[in-house]
């Protein structure tokens, strides 16, 4: 690893850099209005808990009009609110009072591709000699043959033949779902005054979906079958592997859009676990942050941990490329589920936020939340909808909604809300609140991040900046862990188990992950 330093003060870091983001998945957070459904209104009423939690950001999944074809991926108008969720002076009231909370306001934003509702592509269907025709990307061939072997996201072909035009049109995601050109100078125009228009409604950023598709080359030439087979979630799919320059200048593009505005930001979704593959969308004053999903799909080793958190330390290592960390979202099974039991969530969640970068949370991972048992829906054939399911708010009948939600509750409901673990001091929310009360209030956290070699079974490393110096361990074993001589008795400042805390550091036991100050 390239060892240099990393200290930047407080005051010298962008909002972003020193931000803890919140993901909200509008639907299931809270409902205002007793539909069953999660709105705007519902998450207004519930900024308390996200300002008393700490956070500083939160992103808020598609809230656009949409057939729910892909619950709100698949938009038919870009700047309006769904009925679902409210209109545009619910969306106001929102912004502002999150600003008052002293939270920030990302919007998630689809530039790949529209709902096949959407006005823009019911003109471009309408003929091929529509003014909107090359809005889209269509291709001839003959109708029992694809212009190419591409595969989209949700299984088959990524081609749908169209019967009244006789082409074929690109949708990398639902037939539902096509894909627009960006190579077409209009729809780059008509993108742009969409972030416009939200910049404008006073969001402080946008995270842009899939953002590494928007880049196509013209010849659209076939996937060779060993690149479909490194898809790390679709098989078949361009989304896990694609990696085109040809988005570099929209990305530029869009970066200017942006940069208009004060005090902006755009973080890019893009599918790549080879972080080194990650660098080039956010250097050259394109994405200010990518998401870096490598530790969501690593094994539970500490070793493995430490590799790739090396790996962006190294991949991040010029002063205008930022590291971010992820590892939940609305499209993958809970830290609990996928570690086993709250006690590895914890340690999963007491590293996310002490690496250097900005980390992003799923709502109800503050709660230990689990995944639901959510039945077979046709917008989920990859079984996302688990971990969608309802935020619990406390132990009444309908858990803080007036009524059933739209999807079963998690398990353990009646314990596992934020009522009940408000009153627990121990309980994983309070471990959030005081990990992101820490990580506020420590100057080492914003400073070089070095990693420290002990036992095989424990992630250690040395966070230092403006002469304060912290040492976080991380034990991933289901046994104690012996410590070097030279950290015993070291201060123990923070700890997934509340009573470790404020004692003397004597050994790591099993499942823990704790803080300790080293004396400088």
């Amino acid at each position: 690893m390239t060892v240099r330093d990393t200290t930047r003060s407080s005051e010298t870091l962008a909002w972003w850099k020193r931000a803890v983001v919140y993901q909200v998945y509008p639907r299931s957070f809270a409902d205002s209005n007793g539909d069953g459904m999660g709105d705007l209104g519902g998450i207004t009423a519930h900024l308390d808990h996200l300002s008393w939690l700490g956070v500083d950001a939160v992103w808020l999944s598609p809230i656009y009009p949409s057939p729910a074809v892909d619950l709100g991926y698949d938009i038919t108008d870009y700047c309006d609110i769904d009925p679902l969720f409210g209109d545009l002076k619910s969306f106001d009231e929102f912004v502002a009072e999150a600003h008052r909370n002293d939270i920030r306001v990302i919007l998630d934003w689809v530039p790949n591709h529209t709902s096949d509702q959407h006005p823009w592509f019911i003109e471009s269907r309408s003929s091929i000699d529509s003014a909107k025709r090359d809005w889209y990307i269509w291709r001839d061939s003959s109708k029992d043959r694809e212009p190419n072997n591409w595969g989209s996201a949700f299984g088959g072909s990524a081609w749908t033949w169209d019967e009244r035009t006789e082409q074929w049109y690109l949708h990398l995601f639902y037939a539902e779902q096509p894909d627009l050109n960006w190579a077409n100078p209009s729809v780059r125009e008509a993108m742009s005054d969409v972030l416009r228009f939200w910049l404008d409604r006073g969001v402080d950023g946008l995270r842009a979906d899939v953002v590494h598709l928007i880049g196509k080359s013209a010849e659209l030439v076939d996937m060779p079958e060993s690149l479909k087979l490194e898809g790390f979630r679709w098989t078949g799919s361009l989304a896990g592997v694609w990696n085109e320059p040809a988005a570099y200048p929209y990305l530029e593009e869009i970066r200017k859009v942006v940069d208009s505005y004060p005090d902006r930001v755009m973080v890019g979704e893009i599918n790549l676990l080879d972080v080194k593959k990650l660098v080039p969308y956010s250097q050259h004053q394109r994405l200010q942050m990518v998401f870096n999903f490598s530790l969501l799909y690593a094994s539970w080793d500490p070793r493995a941990w430490a590799l790739l958190i090396r790996e962006a330390e190294d991949a991040f290592i010029e002063p205008d490329l930022w590291p971010t960390w992820v590892l939940s979202n609305h499209d993958n099974p809970r830290l609990v589920n996928r570690y086993g039991d709250e006690a590895h969530a914890r340690v999963a969640a007491l590293v996310l936020m002490t690496l250097r970068g900005t980390p992003f949370i799923y709502q109800g991972d503050e709660l230990g939340l689990r995944d639901g048992d959510t039945p077979v829906h046709n917008a989920d054939p990859t079984g996302r909808l688990g971990c969608r399911a309802p935020m619990p708010w406390d132990s009444s009948e309908f858990h803080g909604w007036d009524s059933d939600p739209w999807l079963p509750w998690p398990p353990v409901p009646d314990g596992h809300n934020a009522t009940a673990l408000l009153e627990d001091p121990n309980s994983i929310l309070h471990l959030y609140r005081r990990v992101l009360t820490f990580r506020r209030n420590s100057p080492a956290l914003l400073g070089q991040w070095n990693e420290l070699l002990l036992d095989d079974d424990v992630l250690a490393y040395e966070r230092t900046s403006q002469g304060e110096s912290v040492v976080v361990l991380a034990n991933f074993s289901e046994h104690r862990v012996e410590v070097p001589e030279g950290m015993k008795g070291m201060a123990v400042l923070l700890a997934t188990d509340l009573a470790l805390e404020t004692k003397n550091l004597v050994d790591l036991p099993p499942v823990c992950a704790l803080v300790i100050h080293r004396p400088s």
